[in-house]
């Protein structure tokens, strides 16, 4: 497993990458740091990944909500599904919460932990390549408008990343190539060396070779936080 530090004083956290790391039991315990814990994800991750970590919420005051899975959730009625749960559950301001999807999950979720009783702890597990490499890292959480994208939102860090290469197994071809895409433009706006170990690579990361997936999210991951 690799262990990247987003250094940003009192705002930074962990990036863990690794297979099979949803199965870590003292890994996820110890990012649990909250009685009580939201998970937010949608109907499409929920049957594959879910019981991992339900698994590990065992003696907590925790809740799931799932989602309709697509772009068109990442919405104000959405967060305020979201918001509801929260305020009819009555957590309280140390709550957590749990965000186990792609892009659209992780932002509507970082955004409601930043709107929660004016802010409050979430985790990111992104289980598509795109999110592991780029939307689950920097802070950036937002929803739709129907007049433009990400138009509401906030800068807000999670309190640590959980990007497991396994769960990409289940990633259709398309959505893989999307990340694939956002990995490429790291090598070629600011890092040669790997856009050069990319070029010798490729056909390893579409076999989705893990340790080659794992040098990737890695490597993508720094730039990122640099």
């Amino acid at each position: 497993m690799k262990v990247i530090e987003v250094d940003l004083g009192k705002r930074s956290y962990p990036i863990y990458i690794g297979d099979s790391i949803l199965a870590d039991k003292e890994l996820i315990d110890k990012q649990i740091t909250s009685h009580q814990v939201l998970v937010v994800t949608n109907e499409t991750i929920a049957p594959l990944y879910l019981k991992s970590i339900v698994n590990n919420l065992a003696g907590l005051d925790y809740d799931v909500l799932v989602l309709p899975d697509g772009e068109s959730y990442k919405s104000l009625d959405c967060f305020n599904q979201i918001i509801s749960r929260l305020m009819e559950k009555k957590f309280n301001r140390t709550c957590m919460l749990i965000a186990l999807g792609g892009g659209v999950i992780g932002d509507l979720t970082g955004f409601v932990a930043a709107c929660y009783q004016r802010g409050v702890k979430f985790i990111q597990i992104p289980t598509t390549l795109l999110a592991q490499v780029d939307s689950s890292v920097g802070g950036k959480t937002a929803v739709n408008h129907p007049l433009g994208k990400n138009m509401i939102g906030a800068f807000y860090q999670p309190s640590a990343v959980l990007a497991d290469t396994s769960v990409l197994s289940s990633l259709p071809d398309r959505e893989f190539s999307a990340g694939l895409a956002e990995v490429i433009k790291y090598g070629l706006i600011r890092d040669r060396e790997f856009y050069e170990w990319l070029e010798n690579n490729i056909d390893l990361l579409i076999q989705r070779d893990n340790k080659a997936l794992i040098y990737t999210i890695e490597r993508s991951c720094i730039n990122k936080a640099e």
